[in-house]
């Protein structure tokens, strides 16, 4: 049995993530950021010494876009060097860490999906701290070291996009949402099905996409939401992101690559649509 040590236990992907583990009745030590915090580099060391995991799964991070413009550095503190500081203390074990990352490690001028191997660009404060973060897992472990970049998160266990416009739904005649900004909206149960199966496989360390299949744009992700939860989805108004600014730029085009998969044995994650259908998010509201 393998044992796992998960951190951010508290968020919406570690929430999937546990119950997953729970299920395969692996052995997991489980921190909130009360229990573990990244920042304190000399816990993060001593605790990963003392617990000798076999796999670890980095669910901490600032999440904040926005903020981070305004407080990179303490950004930084969370999703780089407090990265660092894990990947050190695995580098010492030898054990696996996979790192969850972003899309926002691209700067979104591409026309067709952005492969594992494509040159990086973030064009905001947040994306650059992830990609920090990235660079000291695959320096420090380029033998047991998996970056596993996601975008568009939703799920039942945390606020996120397509709950918003659920709720929306109930209390606005119509809403407004961004028509030109293109990505993969992506279940935090199917990607925590991903990454369980990536730690346990012998699949090459390295770079791997993590997003459901397809594209579309928030605008006809909300139509698609509002569809499922039975209302009229021309209730739905496309803007473009001028009308919507943000204080974090973000990139118009986040559609990521799966060519990676195969290096595992394994297919790319499903298309988003029937993820959307099949997942959780809507439970109780």
């Amino acid at each position: 049995m393998s044992r796992w040590l998960v951190t951010g236990a508290s968020g919406m992907l570690a929430t999937e993530l546990l119950g997953r583990l729970a299920a395969g009745k692996h052995s997991v030590l489980a921190l909130r950021r009360g229990e573990l915090d990244l920042c304190d580099t000399s816990a993060v060391r001593h605790l990963v010494s003392a617990c000798k995991p076999d796999i670890v799964v980095n669910c901490a991070a600032w999440t904040a876009v926005d903020d981070a413009e305004t407080h990179e550095a303490e950004a930084l503190a969370v999703n780089g060097l407090g990265v660092r500081a894990l990947a050190e203390a695995c580098a010492s074990l030898g054990a696996r860490m996979v790192q969850p990352s972003t899309d926002y490690v691209f700067d979104g001028t591409a026309l067709d999906p952005y492969p594992e191997d494509a040159p990086t660009c973030p064009v905001n404060a947040y994306g650059r701290t992830k990609l920090v973060g990235e660079r000291a897992v695959l320096e420090l472990l380029p033998d047991t070291g998996y970056v596993v970049r996601t975008a568009w998160l939703y799920g039942a266990a945390g606020p996120n996009f397509a709950r918003t416009m659920a709720g929306l739904e109930k209390d606005r005649a119509t809403v407004n949402v961004i028509d030109d900004q293109f990505g993969q909206p992506t279940w935090t149960g199917d990607l925590a099905d991903r990454i369980v199966r990536l730690a346990l496989s012998e699949a090459p360390p390295g770079v791997y996409h993590a997003t459901n299949s397809g594209r579309t744009s928030w605008h006809a992700f909300a139509r698609e939401i509002f569809t499922l939860v039975g209302a009229d989805p021309d209730r739905v108004n496309p803007i473009s992101s001028k009308e919507f600014p943000r204080p974090a730029r973000r990139p118009a085009y986040s559609v990521l690559g799966h060519d990676g998969w195969s290096r595992a044995g394994l297919p790319p994650m499903r298309d988003w649509r029937e993820a959307l259908r099949e997942s959780d998010v809507f439970a109780g509201g």
